[in-house]
This record gives structure tokens, sequence and C-alpha cells, in this order.
């Protein structure tokens, strides 16, 4: 019988994605997936049963109709609706309270009525003294619909044949951090602050670009699948952005050279988080919960905030302790660099080029540490500059660091 190591290599190579894509779509890190893959580690024992069932499926499937279940599970995984808790989002933006004063915020994934991103700014606009604040919602969106007093601007119930967006420069000081969401309710009603979009309410529109353009801040929670797009269009109108994402997208070659280049870094969340998801989403094995409200929800153990607003966190001075010696810091075969399998390990003394793991950028200050690139494949674009091997070894996926300022230096020989 095949190994569970074997197995995960089948089904990646039958689904006929990357080890990336494969990743994204069933919330693997990829580092995992790699790890599974080369026998550096064993699947869980859930994995089995996952495996199992797809690749029966699959050839059910095949023979019964001819088409791939695979393509069917890859659809499915398309709908990345994961809903930020208001906690989530409060316990984020409290580090960068002074960066809000006098701006106008954008949130153009959020539903006006429900989105926790329009909660909060709605009850915090006046602790954080925001100029404005807008939000614009997919027409397709869960909520929309679903509570028969939400009406637009014009009377009209909600619907969700339209996206819509909300459009604030004054929020009632009768509302603060204390208010109910029922009290924000009645404001917007009162206010007739929404209005119907004219198309789907799509952030790459035309129409909702404009409303991009008025903002100074993007804070929202992509669907994962377009993250890239989302980073890619604030960064072309040169935009500030809180947003969330996926550790895998830190080395998407449209979000890595601004992490490189320090245009872009990890907010204090990095880790775990906890996201409502929609009523009809299917229980998963694990880390899928229903509350006692009957709400279902979904965490991620590798999420992520990925900011350029500047936050206190990025110039606090990462202390190291360890000290260069050869035995313990081998070199990769292929580049003049050493290895340094922990964050912890970093030499105080080294002045070369060291792989380190990419947890490492949740520690990362640019005034201690230059960022030379990642070692995954060698191929993968311009920064990924060798495969991390030692004495033929594969190792994990690292990000390449010189550290500018070292104590006591050892030099690189």
């Amino acid at each position: 019988m095949d190994t569970l190591n074997a197995q995960i290599r089948e089904l990646r190579k039958v689904s006929g994605l990357s080890q990336t894509t494969f990743a994204e779509k069933f919330e693997i890190p990829t580092s995992t997936l790699q790890d599974w893959e080369h026998n550096r580690r064993t699947p869980p024992i859930y994995v089995v049963g996952m495996i199992n069932k797809l690749l029966e499926a699959e050839r059910k499937a095949e023979k019964t109709t001819g088409n791939s279940i695979l393509n069917k599970a890859k659809s499915a995984k398309d709908n990345d609706e994961f809903y930020t808790t208001y906690e989530t989002v409060e316990n984020e933006v409290s580090h960068y309270l002074s960066g809000f004063k006098g701006k106008t915020v954008l949130c153009n994934c959020d539903d006006p009525f429900e989105s926790s991103f329009s909660k909060y700014f709605i009850k915090n606009f006046n602790t954080l003294g925001l100029k404005g604040l807008i939000c614009t919602s997919y027409c397709a969106s869960r909520v929309l619909g679903t509570n028969s007093n939400l009406v637009d601007m014009q009377g009209e119930p909600l619907a969700n044949d339209n996206g819509y967006v909300m459009v604030l420069s004054k929020v009632s000081k009768n509302i603060d951090a204390n208010s109910t969401d029922e009290e924000v309710h009645e404001f917007l009603l009162s206010q007739k602050s929404v209005r119907k979009l004219v198309g789907d309410g799509d952030f790459r529109s035309d129409e909702c670009v404009e409303y991009l353009k008025l903002a100074d801040i993007v804070v929202t929670n992509p669907p994962f699948s377009l993250f890239r797009e989302l980073i890619s269009l604030v960064t072309e109108y040169e935009k500030q952005f809180l947003v969330i994402g996926n550790q895998n997208a830190i080395t998407y070659k449209e979000i890595f050279p601004l992490i490189q280049e320090n245009k872009a870094w990890i907010g204090y969340q990095f880790g775990d988080m906890a996201f409502r998801v929609p009523d009809d989403s299917e229980p998963r094995k694990t880390r899928f919960w229903i509350d006692s409200t009957g709400q279902k929800w979904r965490s991620l153990g590798n999420a992520m905030w990925l900011t350029n607003m500047d936050m206190n966190r990025r110039h606090e001075r990462l202390e190291l302790t360890q000290f260069y010696d050869a035995e313990s810091y081998p070199r990769y075969d292929e580049y003049d660099a050493i290895e340094v399998s922990k964050v912890a390990n970093i030499p105080r003394d080294y002045d070369g080029v060291m792989g380190v793991p990419i947890t490492f950028l949740n520690k990362y200050n640019p005034e201690q540490f230059e960022i030379i690139g990642e070692a995954n494949h060698g191929s993968d674009n311009s920064f990924d500059l060798f495969k991390p091997t030692i004495n033929g070894k594969l190792k994990f996926k690292r990000i390449l660091i010189r550290n500018k300022i070292p104590m006591g230096v050892m030099t690189n020989g």
C-alpha cells in the first residue's frame, strides 16, 4: 500500500495543480505540503480519509460520467467566503490608531450592514477621527436580503441583484464602541447612506475603483483567491492598506517584492484566526464547529494581516543570543548561505546570507536585517534564488536575509 506521503503526491498530480495552488485550495501551508511530498513529515490521520475518498470518487466519476470529482472540488473551493470577527478587526486596528486620524477608510469587500469591518469603523468613527468611511459589497453577498428591515436610501429592500455602497462623512456622537449592532442599523437607516451600485460591486470594476481613488486606507478581508489582485490594485493607486490574507501569499510574485523592498510587511496577527462561514458551508473534520446560535465557524492556522502602515513592532530589535560555528550552521549545496532552522537561532555575529523560516517575517526589522530573496525551487521567479539542499537533502523553504549590524562580526568565510 502507498504511504500517506505518496498518496498526497498522487492526489496533487491528478489534480493538475502546482504545490502552491493545491495548498491554497485545501488551506494547507505550502511548506507543510512540501514536507509531506518529500517524506519529511507524515500527514495527520484525517488526511488519509480525505485522500482515499477523493481518489475513490475520482475513479468512479471517470468511469460513469467522464467527469473528474476533483474539478468539482476545485470549484467548491472557489467559494472562499470567510467573515472576519469584530474582535479580529478591533485587535489589529488597535496597533495603528494614530494612522487613521483625518483619513477616509475604504472597506471594499464588505457588506455595509453586516460586515465586522463596517461595524467597527462606524462605532469607532469619532474615536479614530475619521474623515470618511466607504463600504462596498458584492451583489452575491450571503447576508443581503436576510433582514426585511434593511433598505437602501431610496427605501427599497436590499437584494442580491446589485452591489451596494455606503458613504459616511460623519457619525452621530451617540454611536460609539459600546453601541449595539441594532443601534448601528437604526443609525444607517436614518441616514439613508446605503445605495445600490450600477454594477455587481466587484472591487476591480471601474465603478468601485472610483471609490478607491477617494480613500486613503483600504481595510478588508478579500476572498483569498483575489488577494494578490487587491494588493496589486491598492499599490497601483498608492493607498495604505491593512488586509487579511493567507500566509502562502507571502511568496507570490506580486507580494514578495513589496516585502523585500519594505513597501509592505506583516501585521500583528500572524497565525490562527477564526472566521464565520456561510450557512451552506459543508462540515469539515478539522477546524470547523457550530456554536450555540447555530453559526458555522472555520479557523485557519496560516492567516495573516499584510499592511504598509507603520507600527511599533516593526522597529523593535530582535534579540539574538547565538554565535556562529560551522558545525551548527551548515551551508547550502548551491548557494553561499547558511541554514538557520529557527528564528531564535539566528547568530548575532554572522554577516553573510542566512536562510531562515518564513515566520521570521513576523519579527522583521528593516533597520536590523536585509531581505535578499527566498530559497524554494530555485526557479519560481527572480527572487527564488536556489533550491535549499544540504548534502543533497532538501530543506524547508527559506527566506534569505543578512544581518546589517552583526555584533562581534564573524565574516562569511
